[in-house]
């Protein structure tokens, strides 16, 4: 877990950092701020999808994943309920800054990769490289959307501890493949979530966050029924 330490206290330390630049920070530049990062988030997302989606055994299950998890999200109205939220402890639009820095910090090659190979192999590389990364990221981010985007760091620590301790737990079952389909659906919100940063189309990415949990079920049913 020491990785996972190191990812949380950079984006911590990256957002301190943003939120002191962010007070010397004009209006203007705010503005070109948030179309960096809207384009940082699309440009992320193609990649993802574009590297990950020609080695997908199931072609499909990418579609019936966002399907589903948007009917579920939509159902449970997440969006509404998490914008609620923040908004009730802040001011701004640091909701959608949020949302986009989860995306961000979470669903990745090395976020996802680094603690499977941290829990199976003991190497941190993968962790570490990425918590420079969202340090990085998180500097730009809270110089934009303020303070609030340390909270990422929770979500983060919350993730990639159940990955690492789900990877422990199925050290003989946990493919390629799976991390493979999740990474394809994530690449996917993050480009939404660009697109929304960019005012180009306002997609509620919060409501598709289930999408992410349809893989792993599916994949959990096809090794119950040894498919």
């Amino acid at each position: 877990m020491f990785g996972t330490f190191f990812n949380v206290g950079m984006i911590i330390a990256g957002s301190i950092i943003g939120s002191i630049f962010k007070k010397g920070i004009k209006d203007e530049y705010h503005s070109i701020l948030m179309q960096a990062m809207g384009l940082v988030a699309m440009g992320l997302g193609i990649n993802a999808i574009v590297q990950h989606l020609p080695s997908s055994k199931y072609p499909v299950l990418f579609i019936v994943s966002l399907a589903i998890g948007g009917i579920i999200g939509q159902k449970l109205d997440l969006e509404t309920r998490f914008n609620a939220l923040v908004n009730k402890y802040s001011k701004g639009n640091l909701a959608e800054g949020l949302s986009t820095a989860i995306l961000l910090f979470c669903i990745g090659s090395l976020s996802i990769l680094g603690p499977v190979e941290a829990a199976l192999k003991g190497d941190y590389t993968y962790l570490l490289a990425n918590g420079m990364l969202d340090g990085i990221t998180s500097i730009v981010l809270a110089s934009t959307f303020g303070i609030g985007i340390a909270v990422a760091a929770i979500v983060l620590f919350c993730w990639q501890g159940s990955i690492y301790l789900i990877a422990l737990l199925m050290e003989n079952s946990l493919s390629n493949a799976l991390l493979n389909e999740i990474t394809i659906v994530g690449g996917i919100l993050i480009l939404a979530s660009g697109l929304s940063i960019l005012g180009i189309k306002k997609c509620n990415t919060l409501n598709l966050l289930p999408s992410l949990l349809i893989p792993p079920l599916v994949f959990l049913i096809m090794h119950v029924l040894h498919l």
